[in-house]
């Protein structure tokens, strides 16, 4: 897919394509990124809530993990989790640590 260069690109960012935001992952940014511990989840989906770019993946209305192509690593997910008797459902760590 060729990008568009300055000229080209709507005014105001205008979003001209439904849908086009799958097209352009994301992941690549981040510097630290969520780890899920799964024994310490109560499932309240906060992280699913919260989360600017929909990385948080579920299946049956449970929380199973992360999409890290677009994940950003901007640690939301961790900072809402309430995790279970206070033990942190999402931690974040560095990149490739």
């Amino acid at each position: 897919m060729k990008l568009k260069g300055w000229k080209e690109v709507e005014p105001g960012a205008t979003v001209t394509e439904p849908g086009s935001s799958k097209k352009f992952k994301t992941g690549s940014w981040r510097t630290f990124k969520p780890k899920f511990i799964e024994e310490n989840c109560i499932q309240c989906l906060y992280c699913w809530i919260f989360c600017p770019d929909m990385a948080v993946r579920l299946e049956n209305s449970k929380m199973v993990g992360f999409d890290f192509e677009f994940c950003k690593g901007c640690g939301i997910c961790a900072l809402e989790c309430p995790g279970k008797k206070g033990n942190k459902a999402i931690v974040m760590e560095e990149e490739g640590g």
